[in-house]
């Protein structure tokens, strides 16, 4: 109700609740918003990262085919 623009007086009064609860729970919900914003930075680092190591793996591969080749050509 206070989400969709009514008083935190009016509802917590409609509801027969304390305006207090209804301030913790509104606090309480930023709060899961934030993390879900901080989760989501979280996930496309983690992406990134993970990107970053295959191709790091690829280049060392080629790498140690490169060292075996120059190995036996001596």
């Amino acid at each position: 109700m206070v989400e969709s623009g009514q008083s935190v007086s009016y509802t917590a009064q409609a509801l027969g609740i304390s305006e207090s609860l209804i301030y913790g729970r509104k606090n309480k919900n930023k709060m899961g918003k934030e993390k879900s914003v901080q989760q989501s930075g979280l996930s496309t680092e983690n992406q990134q990262l993970k990107e970053q190591v295959r191709q790091l793996e690829a280049e060392r591969e080629i790498l140690k085919k490169a060292l075996s080749i120059f190995s036996r050509a001596s």
